[in-house]
């Protein structure tokens, strides 16, 4: 059992990159839920030297391939979004899968851009690796202080090691390599599946159906008391950029919305905005997951950043977009 804290007594140390949008900079995970938000971010900003490549073109997991790439193309800046994720059940199914290959992403990732002399690497971890009995609002300090949700231990396992590889190659190598914690996150070109997605596109999908079928009755995982907070992934696009500029420190940092609520408040918001009229019933044999996830975000917006994208308004936009690109 793990029971030593991460360190996180490092100071924060402001880091202005005024090079950001005339740089190379390497979106790892550029088709994935925040990797495509990064992106639209990027070219919103008309930067001009995007670095993108699909999983058929460059797995991660293969070192040699990773090592290849980064090689031949040296980008300035890394950003490391790309990851096996997947709700409770995919957690659960497939427990190997996801520590063997977040390891071997995180790995490869963070090993090349040091060999290869990128200037700076920003990986995500998530809210998700912190212990099952740390106090709410979570604190960065709290890693590594307890036990992982059984349910999703391995990705947790492998997240931390990205962390702490990240930690180690700025000790021992002077490497400008920093990671962050982002709360559950949603938006366009999420997993929209009720078997392998998470709970907003998992709801989403099950609502928009039923009101196309015309169902009088849906069936939700669980008892609906959890609580949760929520991340438009455009505003943690929008965290992560400037994380890159504004920040530079081991220490790992949180990136939220600062409100919460519980599965049930959120199922009744996405059936409002989908339309849907009907029951909602939850059946208990289904897990639940931790009880309560919600992070302290204090620190970045001490550094000044918030979030713009209300629950509602970041939801109605999410169906909007699954209506028009999943459904049609």
């Amino acid at each position: 059992m793990i029971h030593h804290a991460l360190d996180v007594s490092a100071d924060t140390v402001p880091s202005a990159l005024p090079d950001l949008d005339t740089a190379r900079i390497y979106i790892a995970g550029h088709e994935g839920l925040v990797g495509s938000a990064i992106l639209r971010a990027l070219v919103r900003r008309n930067h001009s030297q995007i670095i993108t490549r699909t999983f058929k073109d460059l797995d991660l997991r293969d070192q040699s391939a990773t090592n290849t790439f980064f090689e031949s193309h040296k980008p300035d800046y890394v950003i490391v979004a790309a990851a096996r994720v997947g709700g409770i059940q995919a957690n659960i199914d497939y427990p190997a899968e996801f520590l063997y290959d977040n390891l071997l992403i995180a790995g490869n990732t963070i090993d090349a851009a040091y060999k290869y002399g990128s200037k700076k690497l920003l990986f995500l971890g998530s809210s998700c690796i912190y212990p099952k009995a740390a106090e709410n609002p979570l604190r960065e300090e709290s890693l590594l202080t307890g036990p992982f949700e059984p349910t999703n231990a391995p990705y947790a396992l492998a997240k931390i090691a990205g962390i702490k590889l990240c930690e180690a190659y700025r000790a021992q190598y002077g490497a400008s390599f920093i990671s962050c914690l982002p709360t559950n996150l949603y938006g366009p070109g999420d997993t929209f599946d009720r078997q392998r997605g998470h709970v907003i596109p998992a709801l989403i999908k099950t609502f928009c159906a039923a009101v196309a079928r015309g169902d009088r009755e849906v069936t939700i995982w669980g008892t609906g008391t959890p609580r949760r907070e929520f991340l438009h992934a455009d505003d943690c696009a929008d965290a992560l950029l400037y994380l890159m500029e504004h920040y530079d420190s081991a220490a790992p940092i949180n990136i939220g919305s600062g409100e919460e609520c519980t599965i049930k408040e959120l199922a009744e918001l996405i059936a409002e905005l989908s339309g849907y009229t009907g029951a909602i019933a939850y059946d208990h044999t289904k897990p639940d997951g931790i009880s309560r996830k919600y992070l302290d975000t204090s620190h970045i917006r001490t550094l000044g950043w918030s979030p713009q994208i209300s629950l509602r308004e970041g939801l109605a936009q999410t169906i909007a977009w699954y209506r028009a690109h999943v459904m049609a």
